[in-house]
């Protein structure tokens, strides 16, 4: 079968919705796309090395706030979701998505180990006729030089095009391209985001040759509402770089403002406010504590690890970087600060920090910036406690390890702390009842805007 042939074909199966479809890695992004390709009709795998996520699948469970148990156990029980840990079953599989991990290590270089167990879990398995799309956030060149090889091993082939591979139209050369076919498609998931479905965010491709794009939109138009094909894998990795590190560097130019705010008496709240009334030319971004979240805090530095190759210095991002990681510190200075000035010191103190999800609303607590702010505040010796809707005890993370479980929020307990710092803005906080009740309120999100009463008690930071 020549490999314009294996092209009709899958194609042929993706229309005919017998195409069966695999996702590994099954966490916030991961799970989401699952569900969107088996409502949508398709027979949906996931895998992940994760026993308990695959069996709390099979029973028709969440283990993702956002995502009801009812929309997991209708698609499970219609038989178009399933999850497994057994990757044999790669094989059977006519498309597979990667939606693994992509961390940086201790040196803020990228760890692309997840993405090649992964890819060498599917090239043993690898059968023609195939599609593989890598979705994890990675360095523009990922796709083709880590993917690509270890895919190849075992004999097949996906040829790499000297064409434009943006879709529109594909030649007869372009269409042969080899045994299987590899693309990259960027996650772009907002968790707790309601505005956004998964399906309604643009679908951005590339593919390693024309025919792999060909695939890709192929799949992927069944279940987005709109495809956007680049010219290359490269491009399309450089694009979902190019979204992160955007607000990156915006979240730092305003966390600047902000320290800059403090010292000269002016609310950059107030500010903010002010200048999104432009309506061109200006758009809103707001300081806090920290940056959070997979995406924002270590994409950029994919791209500063990738630029050393090229002898070019990535100096907006790495200063971007060094501004928002500082933020936390900032936060336990400002605490420790005031309470000199109310004669009490950080040591011994007792701190309850309200909000370890990354961000309000979701059970995310990836990178938060709650968690080095209770470290920090630990190592300097204050007694720390939490309070979180989402997280009845903390989780042991690959960087911190707290074991603590959330305190009730009632008036007495609020009125024991010395301090009351608020890292997430929850919806669910009732931020009168808390100024009321607490001695000293620390706000780093502005949520207590709107308290009237107790003003003297809030230290905006």
């Amino acid at each position: 079968m020549t490999a314009a042939n294996t092209l009709d074909e899958l194609q042929s199966r993706i229309n005919e919705k017998t195409a069966q479809v695999g996702v590994v890695g099954l966490g916030y992004v991961g799970l989401p796309l699952a569900l969107a390709f088996a409502r949508n009709g398709f027979r949906t795998t996931g895998f992940d090395i994760d026993t308990a996520k695959v069996e709390k699948l099979g029973r028709g469970e969440t283990y993702i706030g956002h995502i009801p148990d009812s929309v997991i156990a209708h698609q499970v029980k219609k038989g178009l979701l399933a999850a497994t840990a057994d990757y044999a079953r790669l094989r059977e599989m006519d498309g597979i998505v990667i939606c693994v991990p992509t961390p940086l290590n201790e040196h803020r270089d990228p760890d692309l180990s997840y993405i090649r167990s992964t890819a060498e879990a599917i090239g043993a398995r690898l059968r023609p006729g195939q599609l593989i799309v890598l979705e994890s956030t990675t360095y523009p060149g990922t796709t083709d030089e880590a993917v690509l090889p270890i895919l190849e091993k075992a004999g097949l082939r996906c040829l790499p095009s000297p064409y434009a591979t943006d879709g529109s139209t594909v030649t007869p050369s372009e269409a042969a391209g080899g045994d299987f076919f590899l693309a990259f498609s960027p996650e772009r998931e907002d968790p707790g985001n309601k505005q956004f479905q998964t399906h309604q965010i643009p679908k951005v491709i590339g593919g390693v040759n024309g025919a792999s794009a060909v695939a890709a939109r192929a799949l992927y138009s069944h279940v987005f509402e709109r495809t956007v094909l680049v010219s290359s894998a490269r491009a399309a990795e450089m694009t979902k770089l190019l979204e992160n590190i955007y607000r990156c560097v915006n979240i730092a130019l305003v966390n600047e403002l902000k320290l800059l705010c403090l010292r000269m008496g002016i609310d950059i709240w107030e500010v903010i406010k002010a200048a999104k009334t432009k309506p061109f030319g200006f758009t809103a971004f707001y300081p806090g504590p920290g940056l959070g979240g997979h995406c924002i805090p270590i994409d950029p530095f994919y791209l500063t690890w990738k630029a050393r190759e090229y002898e070019f210095p990535t100096r907006f991002i790495e200063l971007a970087g060094e501004i928002n990681s500082a933020m936390p510190e900032h936060v336990v200075t400002s605490l420790a600060d005031v309470l000199n000035r109310r004669k009490q010191c950080l040591q011994e103190a007792r701190i309850l920090v309200l909000g370890v999800a990354y961000k309000k609303d979701i059970d995310d607590l990836r990178e938060s910036p709650s968690l080095r702010i209770m470290e920090l505040l630990r190592l300097r010796g204050a007694r720390v406690d939490y309070h979180d809707p989402y997280f009845p005890r903390l989780p042991k993370t690959r960087r911190h390890d707290l074991p603590l479980a959330s305190v009730e929020l009632s008036a007495e307990i609020l009125s024991q702390f010395d301090a009351v710092v608020i890292a997430t803005d929850h919806s669910t906080y009732d931020y009168a009842f808390i100024v009321r009740h607490a001695r000293l309120v620390l706000d780093t999100r502005n949520a207590t805007r709107q308290v009237i009463e107790f003003r003297e008690k809030i230290v905006l930071c």
